[in-house]
């Protein structure tokens, strides 16, 4: 009797744990649709809104390991990006300042009345221009491997190389896979790594006075063998009048992959003090 009671629990235990795995990007969210193009969104949590952008050939799941952390705190948003997950790909050609087009609407199209702000790689780049767009609406900023032009990368070849489709179909079957199955079906992803490419190189994604235009609090965050210079994101945090600058010890570029709860401790702290 008693190993049947042990085996009912353990069996449970283990229905329990994995229902309650959560599967960041692949749930039931919402669509807003923005510019004629229907754009993927979920949301977690309670409290002040705080917005998360993810970054070039991501997606919600970026997040997959502050998001149960931040939302503890915070009602958490976030979409797929135009072209990338479930979310459609926009009419006009993808570029930073249109990506920022489309997170600017979607705090419209939710009725935001402030929020905070999170963008990571990419999604640091379109957060800095939101930021600068919308003072009206951002009271916070937190960015973390971000650049400004195409120089402040220490491997130009190994950007090139992620922006090729032929390097890509090689080396990333399963990103092409995954592409194809969740992508709406008008979505190309070679179209997708073209276009990105432009976007990469950019000799200057925006000019530094986007920079020195913002106002708000900022958080700089870099992992300390981070593919972009530590000297580029000195520069961004010379720029931003109220920034602070922040390298995070033993991790690269994906610093919530690696340190989430690190990153979320700094992340709470910044957000925290008044």
């Amino acid at each position: 009797m008693r190993i049947k009671v042990l085996l009912f629990l353990f069996t449970l235990f283990i229905s329990i744990n994995v229902t309650s795995q959560v599967r960041y990007g692949s749930n039931n969210g919402k669509y807003l649709t923005i510019k004629d193009t229907k754009i993927y969104y979920e949301e977690y949590g309670k409290g002040i809104p705080l917005l998360l952008i993810h970054g070039a050939f991501g997606g919600i799941n970026d997040f997959e390991n502050v998001i149960p952390l931040l939302s503890k705190k915070y009602r958490v948003i976030i979409t797929d990006a135009p072209g990338l997950g479930r979310s459609e790909f926009p009419k006009n050609k993808l570029s930073y300042n249109l990506l920022a087009e489309y997170q600017s609407e979607i705090i419209n199209k939710l009725k935001l009345d402030s929020l905070y702000v999170l963008g990571w790689s990419d999604g640091a780049i379109t957060g800095l221009i939101l930021t600068k767009n919308r003072p009206d609406k951002v009271e916070k900023l937190v960015i973390s491997g971000a650049n400004y032009k195409a120089n402040g990368s220490k491997n130009l070849e190994e950007l090139r190389n992620w922006s090729n489709p032929d390097w890509i179909e090689k080396n990333w079957p399963n990103w092409v896979n995954h592409y194809k199955i969740n992508a709406p079906k008008n979505n190309d992803w070679k179209k997708y790594v073209n276009e990105t490419k432009d976007m990469w190189f950019e000799e200057q994604y925006f000019p530094k006075s986007v920079l020195e235009s913002i106002k708000v609090p900022t958080l700089i965050t870099y992992g300390d063998n981070d593919m972009y210079t530590l000297e580029h994101g000195i520069e961004i945090h010379n720029a931003i009048n109220k920034s602070q600058f922040c390298v995070i010890p033993n991790c690269s570029h994906d610093v919530f992959a690696e340190k989430p709860e690190l990153i979320t401790k700094l992340v709470f702290d910044f957000f925290n003090n008044k």
